[in-house]
Protein backbone atom coordinates (compact mmCIF):
# COMPACT_ATOMS: atom_id res chain seq x y z
CA UNK A 1 0.00 0.00 0.00
CA UNK A 2 1.51 3.50 -0.65
CA UNK A 3 0.93 6.71 1.00
CA UNK A 4 -1.41 8.25 -1.17
CA UNK A 5 -4.01 4.77 -0.91
CA UNK A 6 -3.15 5.60 2.92
CA UNK A 7 -3.86 9.01 3.00
CA UNK A 8 -7.48 8.46 0.72
CA UNK A 9 -8.02 5.72 3.65
CA UNK A 10 -7.48 7.55 6.42
CA UNK A 11 -8.74 11.34 5.58
CA UNK A 12 -12.64 11.16 6.51
CA UNK A 13 -11.60 10.57 10.20
CA UNK A 14 -9.45 13.63 9.81
CA UNK A 15 -11.78 15.56 7.72
CA UNK A 16 -13.74 17.65 10.27
CA UNK A 17 -10.46 18.81 12.02
CA UNK A 18 -9.18 19.60 8.51
CA UNK A 19 -12.28 21.84 7.74
CA UNK A 20 -12.66 23.08 10.98
CA UNK A 21 -8.68 24.19 10.56
CA UNK A 22 -9.20 25.97 7.26
CA UNK A 23 -13.07 27.46 8.01
CA UNK A 24 -11.57 29.12 10.88
CA UNK A 25 -8.45 30.80 9.38
CA UNK A 26 -11.12 32.18 6.84
CA UNK A 27 -14.53 33.13 8.54
CA UNK A 28 -13.21 32.71 12.45
CA UNK A 29 -14.21 30.46 14.90
CA UNK A 30 -17.94 30.28 15.38
CA UNK A 31 -18.36 29.84 11.28
CA UNK A 32 -15.38 26.87 11.62
CA UNK A 33 -17.51 25.28 14.38
CA UNK A 34 -20.51 25.11 12.34
CA UNK A 35 -19.25 24.26 8.72
CA UNK A 36 -16.75 21.06 10.28
CA UNK A 37 -19.39 19.81 13.05
CA UNK A 38 -22.03 19.96 10.30
CA UNK A 39 -19.28 18.44 7.74
CA UNK A 40 -18.75 15.89 10.27
CA UNK A 41 -22.50 14.94 11.42
CA UNK A 42 -23.24 14.30 7.53
CA UNK A 43 -20.53 11.84 7.30
CA UNK A 44 -21.44 9.95 10.48
CA UNK A 45 -25.06 9.83 8.63
CA UNK A 46 -23.76 8.43 5.21
CA UNK A 47 -21.44 6.07 7.84
CA UNK A 48 -24.65 4.56 9.68
CA UNK A 49 -27.08 4.39 6.50
CA UNK A 50 -24.16 2.59 4.69
CA UNK A 51 -22.10 0.58 7.11
CA UNK A 52 -25.51 0.62 9.73
CA UNK A 53 -23.10 1.83 12.27
CA UNK A 54 -21.31 5.23 13.16
CA UNK A 55 -17.74 5.79 12.89
CA UNK A 56 -16.03 5.98 15.85
CA UNK A 57 -12.78 7.69 14.48
CA UNK A 58 -15.25 10.63 12.94
CA UNK A 59 -17.40 11.01 16.36
CA UNK A 60 -14.05 11.38 18.10
CA UNK A 61 -13.11 14.05 15.79
CA UNK A 62 -16.21 16.35 15.81
CA UNK A 63 -16.18 15.41 19.82
CA UNK A 64 -13.16 17.38 20.11
CA UNK A 65 -14.49 19.99 17.81
CA UNK A 66 -17.10 21.20 20.61
CA UNK A 67 -15.32 20.47 23.18
CA UNK A 68 -12.32 23.48 22.10
CA UNK A 69 -15.11 25.19 20.44
CA UNK A 70 -17.24 25.78 23.58
CA UNK A 71 -13.85 26.71 25.45
CA UNK A 72 -12.70 29.09 22.81
CA UNK A 73 -16.60 30.98 22.76
CA UNK A 74 -16.61 30.59 26.52
CA UNK A 75 -13.25 31.80 27.78
CA UNK A 76 -13.07 34.63 24.59
CA UNK A 77 -9.97 34.83 25.34
CA UNK A 78 -7.16 36.15 22.84
CA UNK A 79 -4.44 33.97 24.53
CA UNK A 80 -6.35 31.03 24.25
CA UNK A 81 -7.25 31.55 20.42
CA UNK A 82 -3.37 32.34 19.68
CA UNK A 83 -3.06 28.88 21.37
CA UNK A 84 -5.71 26.48 19.73
CA UNK A 85 -3.34 25.18 16.92
CA UNK A 86 -0.78 24.45 19.55
CA UNK A 87 -3.40 22.24 21.77
CA UNK A 88 -4.60 20.46 18.37
CA UNK A 89 -0.78 20.13 17.75
CA UNK A 90 -0.52 18.10 21.29
CA UNK A 91 -2.99 15.98 20.75
CA UNK A 92 -1.53 15.09 17.07
CA UNK A 93 2.38 14.61 18.65
CA UNK A 94 0.86 12.53 21.48
CA UNK A 95 -0.87 9.57 19.34
CA UNK A 96 2.21 9.87 16.95
CA UNK A 97 4.40 9.85 19.62
CA UNK A 98 2.73 6.58 21.11
CA UNK A 99 2.25 5.06 17.51
CA UNK A 100 6.17 6.06 16.38
CA UNK A 101 7.77 5.01 19.94
CA UNK A 102 5.20 3.12 21.97
CA UNK A 103 4.60 -0.46 22.08
CA UNK A 104 0.63 0.27 20.61
CA UNK A 105 0.25 1.80 17.42
CA UNK A 106 -2.39 3.92 17.92
CA UNK A 107 -2.63 5.23 14.15
CA UNK A 108 -2.27 1.64 12.43
CA UNK A 109 -5.49 0.71 14.78
CA UNK A 110 -7.97 4.07 14.10
CA UNK A 111 -6.22 3.96 9.99
CA UNK A 112 -7.63 -0.30 10.62
CA UNK A 113 -11.32 0.22 9.99
CA UNK A 114 -10.22 2.34 6.73
CA UNK A 115 -7.82 -0.31 5.57
CA UNK A 116 -10.17 -3.19 5.17
CA UNK A 117 -9.18 -5.20 2.14
CA UNK A 118 -5.93 -4.01 1.80
CA UNK A 119 -2.76 -6.72 3.22
CA UNK A 120 -0.19 -4.37 4.74
CA UNK A 121 2.98 -6.92 4.95
CA UNK A 122 5.46 -6.13 7.91
CA UNK A 123 7.99 -4.10 5.63
CA UNK A 124 5.31 -1.97 4.74
CA UNK A 125 4.39 -1.47 8.48
CA UNK A 126 7.64 -0.68 9.26
CA UNK A 127 7.66 1.80 6.36
CA UNK A 128 4.77 3.39 8.01
CA UNK A 129 6.25 3.79 11.65
CA UNK A 130 9.09 5.46 9.61
CA UNK A 131 7.11 8.02 8.32
CA UNK A 132 4.96 8.26 11.77
CA UNK A 133 8.20 9.04 13.17
CA UNK A 134 8.81 11.95 10.86
CA UNK A 135 5.18 13.42 11.27
CA UNK A 136 5.66 13.46 15.32
CA UNK A 137 8.89 15.43 15.00
CA UNK A 138 6.73 17.70 12.52
CA UNK A 139 3.79 18.26 14.72
CA UNK A 140 6.06 18.56 17.96
CA UNK A 141 8.71 21.20 16.34
CA UNK A 142 5.60 22.98 15.09
CA UNK A 143 3.71 22.56 18.30
CA UNK A 144 6.57 23.93 20.41
CA UNK A 145 6.56 27.25 17.66
CA UNK A 146 3.30 28.07 18.25
CA UNK A 147 3.02 27.89 22.14
CA UNK A 148 6.27 29.99 22.06
CA UNK A 149 5.24 32.57 19.38
CA UNK A 150 1.62 32.65 21.34
CA UNK A 151 3.31 33.54 24.52
CA UNK A 152 6.64 35.51 23.42
CA UNK A 153 6.45 37.18 20.05
CA UNK A 154 3.78 39.11 17.80
CA UNK A 155 0.72 38.72 16.48
CA UNK A 156 1.54 38.70 13.10
CA UNK A 157 4.72 36.56 13.93
CA UNK A 158 2.04 33.76 15.35
CA UNK A 159 0.12 33.70 12.37
CA UNK A 160 2.90 33.11 9.85
CA UNK A 161 4.00 29.93 12.45
CA UNK A 162 0.62 28.85 13.26
CA UNK A 163 -0.58 28.44 9.98
CA UNK A 164 1.78 29.31 7.05
CA UNK A 165 4.47 27.56 9.29
CA UNK A 166 3.11 24.33 9.25
CA UNK A 167 2.63 23.78 5.71
CA UNK A 168 6.60 25.49 4.63
CA UNK A 169 7.25 22.42 7.30
CA UNK A 170 5.09 19.71 6.02
CA UNK A 171 6.24 20.56 2.56
CA UNK A 172 9.25 20.36 3.13
CA UNK A 173 8.95 17.02 4.08
CA UNK A 174 7.01 16.42 1.34
CA UNK A 175 9.75 17.09 -1.18
CA UNK A 176 12.24 15.41 0.74
CA UNK A 177 10.01 12.23 1.32
CA UNK A 178 9.63 12.24 -2.55
CA UNK A 179 12.64 12.42 -3.24
CA UNK A 180 14.60 9.97 -1.00
CA UNK A 181 11.69 7.85 -1.82
CA UNK A 182 12.75 7.66 -5.54
CA UNK A 183 16.17 7.39 -4.24
CA UNK A 184 15.63 3.96 -2.00
CA UNK A 185 13.48 2.68 -5.40
CA UNK A 186 16.31 2.86 -7.67
CA UNK A 187 18.97 1.49 -4.99
CA UNK A 188 15.99 -1.18 -4.29
CA UNK A 189 16.21 -2.60 -7.61
CA UNK A 190 19.70 -3.10 -7.59
CA UNK A 191 19.56 -5.36 -4.51
CA UNK A 192 18.77 -8.75 -3.72
CA UNK A 193 15.27 -9.67 -2.37
CA UNK A 194 14.26 -11.50 0.45
CA UNK A 195 10.89 -13.43 1.45
CA UNK A 196 8.89 -11.47 4.28
CA UNK A 197 7.76 -14.84 7.04
CA UNK A 198 6.31 -15.33 10.09
CA UNK A 199 7.13 -18.23 12.45
CA UNK A 200 5.85 -21.07 10.50
CA UNK A 201 7.33 -19.98 7.69
CA UNK A 202 4.04 -18.31 5.43
CA UNK A 203 5.37 -15.94 3.15
CA UNK A 204 3.87 -12.69 3.82
CA UNK A 205 5.53 -10.63 1.62
CA UNK A 206 8.97 -9.54 0.05
CA UNK A 207 11.84 -6.68 0.96
CA UNK A 208 15.42 -5.35 0.08
CA UNK A 209 18.19 -7.05 1.99
CA UNK A 210 19.28 -3.94 3.14
CA UNK A 211 15.70 -3.39 4.48
CA UNK A 212 16.64 -6.86 6.39
CA UNK A 213 19.42 -5.56 7.97
CA UNK A 214 18.71 -1.87 9.00
CA UNK A 215 17.39 -2.93 12.26
CA UNK A 216 14.26 -3.16 11.13
CA UNK A 217 13.89 -6.83 12.70
CA UNK A 218 11.65 -8.19 10.04
CA UNK A 219 11.80 -11.76 9.83
CA UNK A 220 13.57 -13.57 6.94
CA UNK A 221 14.36 -17.04 6.52
CA UNK A 222 17.94 -18.60 5.99
CA UNK A 223 19.34 -21.93 5.88
CA UNK A 224 22.55 -22.98 7.64
CA UNK A 225 24.14 -26.64 6.32
CA UNK A 226 26.82 -28.00 8.90
CA UNK A 227 29.18 -30.51 7.12
CA UNK A 228 31.07 -33.23 8.78
CA UNK A 229 33.31 -35.72 7.11
CA UNK A 230 33.44 -39.21 8.02
CA UNK A 231 36.06 -39.01 10.98
CA UNK A 232 33.00 -36.72 12.81
CA UNK A 233 35.00 -33.17 12.59
CA UNK A 234 32.72 -30.30 11.62
CA UNK A 235 33.77 -28.01 8.89
CA UNK A 236 33.38 -24.53 9.72
CA UNK A 237 34.26 -21.36 7.65
CA UNK A 238 35.91 -18.18 8.03
CA UNK A 239 34.14 -15.12 7.54
CA UNK A 240 35.92 -12.76 5.12
CA UNK A 241 36.86 -9.31 6.61
CA UNK A 242 34.44 -6.96 4.02
CA UNK A 243 31.65 -8.70 5.36
CA UNK A 244 28.96 -6.80 7.27
CA UNK A 245 27.66 -9.34 9.75
CA UNK A 246 30.37 -11.17 12.14
CA UNK A 247 33.23 -10.20 10.19
CA UNK A 248 36.75 -12.37 10.78
CA UNK A 249 34.70 -14.62 12.87
CA UNK A 250 34.23 -18.85 12.60
CA UNK A 251 31.00 -19.62 11.10
CA UNK A 252 28.50 -22.27 9.96
CA UNK A 253 30.17 -24.12 6.80
CA UNK A 254 27.12 -23.10 4.59
CA UNK A 255 24.99 -19.97 5.66
CA UNK A 256 22.67 -17.76 3.20
CA UNK A 257 19.88 -15.84 2.65
CA UNK A 258 16.99 -17.95 1.06
CA UNK A 259 15.99 -15.35 -1.91
CA UNK A 260 12.68 -14.22 -2.72
CA UNK A 261 9.93 -17.39 -4.40
CA UNK A 262 13.27 -19.87 -4.14
CA UNK A 263 12.56 -22.92 -2.16
CA UNK A 264 14.61 -24.06 1.09
CA UNK A 265 15.73 -26.74 -0.62
CA UNK A 266 17.08 -24.90 -3.78
CA UNK A 267 18.06 -22.01 -1.64
CA UNK A 268 20.83 -24.85 0.25
CA UNK A 269 22.25 -26.29 -2.67
CA UNK A 270 22.81 -23.40 -4.28
CA UNK A 271 24.60 -21.25 -1.53
CA UNK A 272 26.31 -24.92 -1.09
CA UNK A 273 27.50 -24.57 -4.31
CA UNK A 274 28.88 -20.62 -4.15
CA UNK A 275 29.83 -20.83 -0.63
CA UNK A 276 32.33 -24.11 -0.39
CA UNK A 277 32.06 -25.75 -3.80
CA UNK A 278 29.85 -28.58 -2.54
CA UNK A 279 27.35 -30.00 -5.35
CA UNK A 280 26.36 -33.17 -4.92
CA UNK A 281 24.88 -34.46 -1.24
CA UNK A 282 22.41 -35.35 0.93
CA UNK A 283 21.00 -32.90 4.01
CA UNK A 284 19.21 -34.20 6.52
CA UNK A 285 17.10 -31.20 8.43
CA UNK A 286 17.21 -30.53 11.78
CA UNK A 287 14.22 -28.29 12.26
CA UNK A 288 13.80 -24.62 12.40
CA UNK A 289 14.47 -21.97 14.79
CA UNK A 290 14.36 -17.82 15.16
CA UNK A 291 17.53 -16.10 15.45
CA UNK A 292 17.90 -12.43 16.43
CA UNK A 293 20.93 -10.07 16.51
CA UNK A 294 21.20 -6.42 17.15
CA UNK A 295 21.17 -6.24 12.96
CA UNK A 296 18.49 -8.83 11.77
CA UNK A 297 15.91 -11.72 12.80
CA UNK A 298 15.82 -14.64 11.07
CA UNK A 299 13.99 -18.06 10.61
CA UNK A 300 17.01 -20.73 10.41
CA UNK A 301 16.62 -23.65 8.80
CA UNK A 302 19.40 -26.08 10.03
CA UNK A 303 20.55 -29.23 7.96
CA UNK A 304 23.59 -31.61 8.17
CA UNK A 305 24.79 -33.71 5.75
CA UNK A 306 28.02 -35.89 5.64
CA UNK A 307 31.22 -36.01 3.30
CA UNK A 308 34.40 -37.94 2.22
CA UNK A 309 36.23 -35.67 0.34
CA UNK A 310 37.86 -31.99 0.46
CA UNK A 311 35.66 -28.85 -0.56
CA UNK A 312 36.62 -25.81 -2.27
CA UNK A 313 35.58 -22.52 -0.69
CA UNK A 314 34.96 -19.55 -2.55
CA UNK A 315 37.40 -16.85 -2.58
CA UNK A 316 35.16 -14.25 -2.18
CA UNK A 317 32.50 -15.52 -0.24
CA UNK A 318 35.17 -17.45 2.30
CA UNK A 319 38.16 -16.47 3.38
CA UNK A 320 39.16 -19.96 4.73
CA UNK A 321 37.41 -23.26 5.70
CA UNK A 322 38.86 -26.49 7.86
CA UNK A 323 37.76 -29.53 9.78
CA UNK A 324 36.98 -29.27 13.18
CA UNK A 325 37.63 -31.81 16.19
CA UNK A 326 34.86 -31.51 18.88
CA UNK A 327 37.79 -30.84 21.63
CA UNK A 328 38.94 -27.54 19.66
CA UNK A 329 35.58 -26.35 18.87
CA UNK A 330 35.15 -26.56 22.95
CA UNK A 331 38.71 -24.84 23.19
CA UNK A 332 37.69 -22.16 21.46
CA UNK A 333 34.24 -21.68 22.40
CA UNK A 334 33.04 -18.60 24.60
CA UNK A 335 36.39 -16.35 22.84
CA UNK A 336 34.61 -14.34 19.98
CA UNK A 337 36.14 -16.54 18.07
CA UNK A 338 33.19 -18.03 16.71
CA UNK A 339 29.63 -15.91 15.31
CA UNK A 340 27.47 -16.19 18.13
CA UNK A 341 24.94 -17.66 15.89
CA UNK A 342 27.02 -20.62 15.25
CA UNK A 343 28.20 -21.04 18.72
CA UNK A 344 24.36 -21.04 19.64
CA UNK A 345 23.36 -23.49 17.50
CA UNK A 346 26.21 -25.92 17.81
CA UNK A 347 25.02 -26.81 21.21
CA UNK A 348 21.97 -27.62 19.93
CA UNK A 349 23.58 -29.42 17.29
CA UNK A 350 25.87 -31.27 19.53
CA UNK A 351 22.61 -33.33 21.01
CA UNK A 352 22.65 -35.05 17.67
CA UNK A 353 26.21 -35.97 17.20
CA UNK A 354 28.07 -36.59 20.74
Amino acid sequence: MNQLELIKKLLPGLAPLIVFVVVDGVWGTKEGLIVAIGFGLSEIAYRIIKKQKPDKFILFDVGLLVAMGGISLLLDNDLFFKLKPGVIGVIFSVLLGISAYGKYNVMMAMGGRYMKGIDINPWQQYEFVQSIKALFWIFTIHTILVFASAILMSKETWIAISGPGFYVLFGIYFVFEVYNKKRKNRKHQQEEWLPIVDKEARVLGKMPRSIAHNGSKILHPVVHLHVFNTDGELYLQKRPAHKLVQPNKWDTAVGGHVAAEELIEVSLKREAAEEIGLLDFEARSLGVYVWESEMERELVFVFTTTINHDLNPDGEEVEQGKFWSENELEENFGKHFFTPNFEHEYKKLKKHLY
